[in-house]
């Protein structure tokens, strides 16, 4: 059974304030549109991730496992319209059609709606109105509603890939939901229950809201890793993935990258599992001279397999030379380019032993790194 996300993240936001659109906008230290790729990220029964963005946003993306972009139209219904069609190359069984702005979707209300499909072509989360229900104008109530039988709708609302995009070929739009499309195909759309967290930023004041229910979820953790480097015979060192020219190299069984070891010491320590040696021997000979950042780009898929994502990377430098300094933004940006990090949530910089020590004296390179990584 092949099962997409599609998520909705074309709008401009215009109800939540002045600013960038909502889905850019910073939520719990993460972009909001990076909380909510990573509830399905780590939903294990989701393979594939089709991302609808306006067209202007689609340079500030950049593209991550399993997660594919396509532009959106001028409503919500075109741009589901937009990933059905882009998705319709290779279909799904399901697709699962998520709103950008829920960021706090809990994993049960996604099981719910892929069970719930077994036996039938659609399902949508909701809650059912509890609150009386008034009908007003010019500030004063004029009448009252019954509120029996009504729901509340959240997403992802879910579908049979070949029906719901067969609805939306047939439908001439204006539709308030995707539930509202397959309903006017004549599809049967089974109410599986939703969840109070899941609620979507609309308003500036949400945003409080759904910080305080991230920050109530979030599993973070902190690694540290440290390595070490001694020089021998080269005329440059490999630093932080780019090649330093050096009167003598670092020796090591991979390319000796001190920095980007201590970096991936720092993520497999923040999983508790374990260093590189674990992972490459260095008695298995496929890895003498090995690229280090095979090495760190594993350590980061096993982070984002388990529903982590790298909030950011700290790296020290210890040596007497060469000199980081004149290098240190170009190691940062490589470090960012490896992992897909924003560069600002990297830093490198470097001190020296004040003459102490084997990198006082010249012998090596020492390094030292912390990283941070977070799952909602």
């Amino acid at each position: 059974m092949k099962i997409a996300a599609l998520i909705v993240a074309a709008g401009r936001g215009t109800r939540a304030g002045p600013g960038a659109p909502k889905q850019w906008r910073l939520l719990a230290g993460q972009r909001v549109i990076d909380w909510t790729l990573a509830r399905f990220q780590a939903a294990p029964e989701v393979g594939r991730i089709m991302l609808v963005l306006h067209p202007d946003d689609i340079g500030a993306f950049t593209p991550a496992r399993n997660i594919e972009v396509t532009a959106g139209g001028a409503s919500r219904a075109a741009s589901v319209r937009a990933g059905l069609e882009a998705l319709a190359a290779d279909p799904p069984d399901l697709v699962l059609i998520h709103d950008v702005a829920r960021p706090c979707l809990p994993q049960p209300v996604i099981d719910a709606v892929i069970t719930a499909l077994a036996t039938a072509p659609g399902a949508a989360p909701a809650l059912p109105v509890t609150d009386a229900l008034w009908q007003g104008s010019d500030g004063r109530v004029t009448g009252m509603r019954d509120r029996a039988g009504l729901y509340r709708a959240q997403t992802p609302q879910g579908f049979r890939f070949a029906a719901i995009l067969a609805a939306h070929r047939a439908h001439a739009g204006g539709a308030a939901d995707d539930v509202e499309i397959a309903r006017a195909a004549g599809l049967e759309v089974r109410i599986v229950p939703g969840h109070d967290d899941n609620l979507k930023i609309t308003h500036a004041e949400d945003f409080a809201r759904a910080e305080r229910i991230l920050g109530g979820q979030m599993d973070i953790r902190l690694g540290h890793g440290y390595d070490v480097h001694r020089f021998g015979p080269g005329d440059h060192v490999m630093l932080c993935g780019i090649a330093v020219p050096h009167d003598r190299g670092l020796q090591g069984h991979s390319d000796a990258d001190v920095g980007l070891h201590a970096i991936t010491d720092a993520i497999y320590g923040a999983l508790a599992m374990g260093d590189i040696g674990r992972h490459f021997p260095p008695s298995d000979p496929q890895w003498k001279g090995a690229e280090s950042l095979v090495f760190l780009r594993h350590a980061a898929e096993l982070a984002r397999e388990q529903g982590f994502t790298l909030s950011n990377i700290d790296c020290t430098l210890i040596c007497e030379s060469p000199k980081i300094g004149p290098h240190a933004a170009t190691m940062q940006a490589r470090i960012a380019d490896i992992l897909g990090l924003d560069p600002a949530r990297v830093s490198v910089k470097a001190t020296t032993s004040e003459r102490l020590g084997f990198t006082g004296r010249e012998e090596g390179i020492a390094a030292m790194a912390t990283a941070a990584l977070v799952k909602p």
